[in-house]
């Protein structure tokens, strides 16, 4: 069994750090300062975003949003597109599904 506590690893700033990527799917811890964004995007695979820390707000590019506090789960589907941009400092665990997605 492998194990992290999100809450107290040292995460870099820009440095997104993989805790673990098999095929079956990737753990990716993320460090995201206030006042930053994951600018938007899109992945080949189904994503999980879970909110450890801090405050974020998620958009869609239809022009919906959510606000998130710790405990936050958000789940998208494979190619769609969402921008994540940090409130305050947030730490975040992003999950991946079938790793590699198809077409990667």
């Amino acid at each position: 069994m492998e194990h992290w506590n999100l809450r107290e690893m040292p995460i870099e700033v820009h440095r997104p750090e993989v805790l673990q990527s098999d095929g079956e799917g990737r753990a990716i811890a993320i460090n995201l300062p206030a006042g930053e964004r994951l600018q938007e995007h899109e992945v080949h695979e189904r994503a999980w975003l879970f909110l450890v820390e801090g405050e974020i707000e998620v958009h869609d590019p239809s022009g919906g949003s959510i606000a998130g506090t710790p405990g936050l789960l958000a789940v998208f589907d494979p190619h769609e597109r969402r921008e994540v941009r940090a409130t305050t400092d947030a730490r975040l665990l992003l999950l991946l599904a079938p790793w590699p997605g198809k077409g990667r």
